[in-house]
């Protein structure tokens, strides 16, 4: 019996030996190989909305093969491929942490990482008044505009594409200020389009385009009749001329004009014979007068008169829409019809015949020449333009 208990401990002994020497064999075996992950991203600086490309295929699986590729592209989103290239799209600026995890078939994993740099484009904010008239410089502000990582902006304003102000051929890639305000002169009224562009300096370009609608402006007229007067006065030898170019309509329409040519009394009879001769070339008009003897007993002297009456109907009041005060005004006066006098008047003064001539030819001449004054009232209907105002 006590045999029997010796040889079953001894059993049990080598038993438990062989066991955990096996045990340890096992574990000595049981590592594993792990693979080497390697991670190129192209590029690493981009604008939003750009894509980035992600290259792992120069990992290496050491043993066996590569049976997973995981992604992690540090903005939430994840991605598992079987094949070490793949791309992702960033669609909101900041920095990016991305890692790859690479699994071999043998269970063994590696990790390698790369930062990409997601660039924001820059905000722009544009303000202008909404109804500016014609004339008016309007202010268009740009200030507000902001960068979302804090840089600096360059600022390019073309103020109007229907206008190339560098002469290249191409009226929207001009830059007319590069500063944040900027005003624009408006001389007509009409649609104005134009552009902004806003440059970050690290690749971040946004353009906006802008169209103001620039309106005429309203006037009342109303009219008042004025007199003008004007005169000149000289010395005139036999056979000279005098000429003198006026333009009495520039500022109203002409209903009617009076011209009087006076001489100098004569001393000695008969009267001297001067001609008055009044043209409006651009309207066809020319009227001539010879000067008359006045009452010797009442001491009247010589005179030429030219008149004209109805020349251009009277203005009505009524309210215009117009650009400025010098459209309205060139507008009412240059309307068919009631634009006569608008062109220069020509006047001219012509000593035809003074008398007496000397009774014998190599004596002086006793009355070689005369004074003379010319005096015209001209009648205008001038308007008086003011402007409406508006809210």
């Amino acid at each position: 019996m006590q045999e029997k208990q010796l040889r079953f401990r001894g059993l049990f002994l080598v038993t438990v030996m062989l066991t955990f020497s096996l045990t340890g064999c096992l574990g000595a075996f049981d590592s594993t190989t792990q693979p080497r992950a390697t991670l190129e991203a192209y590029p690493l600086l981009i604008q939003e909305g750009e894509m980035v490309t992600f290259d792992a295929r120069e990992s290496d699986a050491i043993e066996g093969i590569i049976t997973a590729y995981r992604w992690d592209f540090g903005d939430g989103e994840t991605s598992e491929t079987v094949t070490g290239f793949t791309s992702h799209v960033y669609n909101i600026f900041g920095a990016y942490t991305v890692s790859l995890e690479v699994e071999n078939d043998q269970g063994g994993v590696d990790e390698a990482f790369a930062v990409v740099i997601v660039n924001g484009a820059p905000t722009i904010d544009l303000k202008y008044p909404e109804n500016p008239r014609a004339g008016d410089a309007v202010l268009l502000d740009a200030s507000g505009s902001v960068d979302p990582e804090s840089g600096d902006l360059m600022y390019q304003w073309d103020l109007d594409w229907g206008v190339d102000s560098d002469s290249d051929g191409d009226g929207r890639n001009d830059i007319d200020s590069t500063e944040p305000q900027v005003l624009l002169p408006t001389n007509s009224s009409g649609l104005y389009v134009g552009s902004l562009t806003l440059d970050d300096g690290q690749g971040g370009v946004v353009t906006e385009v802008f169209e103001i609608n620039v309106s005429s402006r309203q006037f009342n007229i109303e009219w008042k009749e004025k007199a003008i007067d004007l005169s000149w006065s000289d010395y005139l030898a036999e056979g000279e001329e005098w000429t003198q170019e006026i333009l009495p309509g520039q500022q109203g329409r002409i209903l009617s004009f009076e011209a009087i040519l006076e001489l100098e009394n004569d001393v000695i009879q008969p009267y001297d014979n001067f001609s008055l001769m009044i043209k409006v070339p651009g309207d066809g008009f020319r009227e001539e007068a010879e000067t008359e003897g006045g009452n010797i007993t009442q001491s009247e002297n010589a005179k030429a008169t030219i008149t004209a009456n109805e020349l251009n109907p009277r203005g009505l009041d009524e309210i215009i829409e117009a650009d400025s005060e010098a459209m309205v005004l060139q507008m009412i006066l240059n309307r068919p019809g009631q634009d006569f006098g608008q062109n220069p008047w020509n006047l001219f003064v012509q000593a035809l015949q003074t008398n007496p001539d000397p009774a014998v030819e190599f004596l002086p001449d006793p009355d070689p020449g005369n004074d003379w004054t010319l005096t015209i009232r001209i009648i205008v209907h001038e308007p008086v333009i003011t402007e409406i105002a508006f809210e």
